[in-house]
C-alpha cells in the first residue's frame, strides 16, 4: 500500500538560529548539519525523524528531548499504528537524492514542506516494517564495526610513529622545503575538461588519505600532457589537500595518469632523504597537524598556503629507520585491504536492501 507522507505523520520545523547552540549544553541541537550540536534547553521530546530543510539535505531518527534549527523540519506519528518512525527513517534516507533534485534555490539550495508531505512511501504492516528496519539496523551496525576497526588500524600506525619518533628534539626537525625537490600545487587556470580521458582529481579524491581515481571531470591527452609540465608525477610523489578538508597527505602508489586541481599542493620527496610512506606518516602526526592548523589562512575557506607548507618542520631520522616504519605500515595497509574489501560488500549489502524495500 502506498500513501503520501504527509497523511500519516505530523510535521513542523525547529525556531532557533543556529547560533543558539551551546558547547557545553546537555541536549541535541539539530541543525542542517550532519553532526548535531549540543543546547542547554530543549523544546521538544518526542520520536522523530529530522530532516535538513537547506544545504547538504540529510536525515536523522531520535526519541528524546532535544532542539531544532528553524530550516529543520522535525517530522512525527500521526498514523494511529500504521507506522513505525524507524521504517519512515531508512525511507527518508533513500529519498534524499530526490529532495536534492526537488530543491530550489541559488547558492544554497532548500525543500519547502511540500516535498515531504507528497512523498509516496510503501506501507507494509507494522511487524514487516519493524523487520525491515531489524535488517537494516544490523547492515549499518556491520558498516561502522568495519568503519571503526579502519580507524583503530590507523589509530595503530599514528602510535607506532610517535613511537620511533616522537622525541625528536625541536632542533633537530627539518623543514618540509629541506626534504622536497619540488612543491607546488595544481593548475590554477580550470582546464577544458571532456567527458571521458584522464582522471582530474578534487580534494575530495584524497581526503581518506589515499588517492581515488573515480573522477567526476576527465581531461584529454594534449591538456595532460601540457598539465604535466609542472606537476611531473611519479609513483612516490604526495597530494596534500590545502583547502577546506586540508592536511590530507596521499601517496602516487601506482602509474594511473592524472591531473589535480590547485587546492591540492604537488610534494616530490628528495628520496635520498626521506620514504614517501614515512613522510605521509609524518604530515598525519599530530604535531605535523597541529603545525598545518597553525598556519591555515581564512575564516570562510581555510587555505593552506604553499609557502606555509614549506616551513612545517618534522623529524628526520635515518633512511633505514624510515623503511622500517614504512614496513610496518605496509603490514598495516595489508589489514586494512581485508577490512575495506568486507565494508565495500557490507555497503553493498546495505544498498541492495535499500533498493529492495525502498527503491
Amino acid at each position: 500500500m502506498k500513501i503520501k507522507v504527509g497523511e500519516i505523520t505530523k510535521i513542523k520545523t525547529g525556531k532557533l538560529d543556529a547560533n543558539a547552540a551551546s558547547a557545553d549544553g546537555e541536549y541535541p541541537f539539530f541543525t542542517c548539519s550532519k553532526d548535531p550540536l549540543k543546547i542547554d534547553t530543549y523544546s521538544y521530546d518526542c520520536e522523530c525523524v529530522l530532516v535538513a530543510g537547506n544545504g547538504d539535505l540529510n536525515v536523522k531518527y531520535y526519541n528524546g528531548k532535544f532542539d531544532a534549527y528553524q530550516r529543520t523540519y522535525i517530522i512525527e506519528n500521526n498514523s494511529n499504528g500504521l507506522l513505525y518512525m524507524p521504517y519512515l527513517y531508512y525511507f527518508l534516507e533513500g529519498y534524499i537524492e530526490e529532495l536534492r533534485k526537488q530543491s530550489i534555490g541559488g547558492v544554497i539550495k532548500y525543500i519547502k514542506i511540500g516535498n515531504l508531505t507528497e512523498a509516496s512511501i510503501e506501507l507494509p504492516p507494522i511487524e514487516e516494517q519493524k523487520y525491515i528496519v531489524h535488517l537494516m539496523n544490523i547492515s549499518s551496525e556491520l558498516i561502522e564495526l568495519r568503519k571503526k576497526t579502519i580507524d583503530k588500524l590507523n589509530w595503530l600506525i599514528k602510535a607506532r610513529f610517535v613511537e620511533m619518533f616522537g622525541n625528536v628534539p625541536e632542533e633537530e626537525r627539518v623543514t618540509i622545503a629541506e626534504i622536497c625537490k619540488i612543491i607546488t600545487d595544481g593548475t590554477h587556470q580550470p582546464p577544458k575538461f571532456t567527458n571521458t580521458g584522464i582522471p582530474f582529481l578534487f580534494v575530495s579524491n584524497i581526503i581518506t588519505n589515499e588517492i581515488c581515481y573515480d573522477a567526476e571531470k576527465f581531461i584529454s591527452e594534449e591538456t595532460y600532457t601540457e598539465l604535466i609540465k609542472r606537476t611531473p608525477i611519479e609513483i612516490g610523489d604526495i597530494l596534500l589537500s590545502t583547502v577546506g578538508s586540508y592536511g590530507h597527505p596521499a601517496i602516487v602508489k601506482t602509474d594511473r595518469r592524472f591531473c589535480f586541481q590547485r587546492h591540492i599542493a604537488y610534494l616530490k620527496p628528495k628520496s635520498d632523504m626521506v620514504n614517501s610512506e614515512y613522510l605521509r606518516g609524518a604530515i598525519l602526526s599530530d604535531n605535523v597537524q597541529r603545525q598545518i592548523d597553525e598556519r591555515v589562512k581564512g575564516i570562510a575557506q581555510k587555505t593552506l598556503n604553499l609557502a606555509e607548507i614549506r616551513k612545517i618542520r618534522l623529524p628526520l631520522p635515518p633512511l633505514k629507520l624510515q623503511e622500517q616504519f614504512a614496513d610496518f605500515v605496509k603490514q598495516v595497509d595489508k589489514s586494512k585491504l581485508a577490512v575495506q574489501k568486507s565494508l565495500e560488500k557490507t555497503q553493498q549489502l546495505f544498498d541492495s536492501l535499500m533498493q529492495e524495500y525502498f527503491g
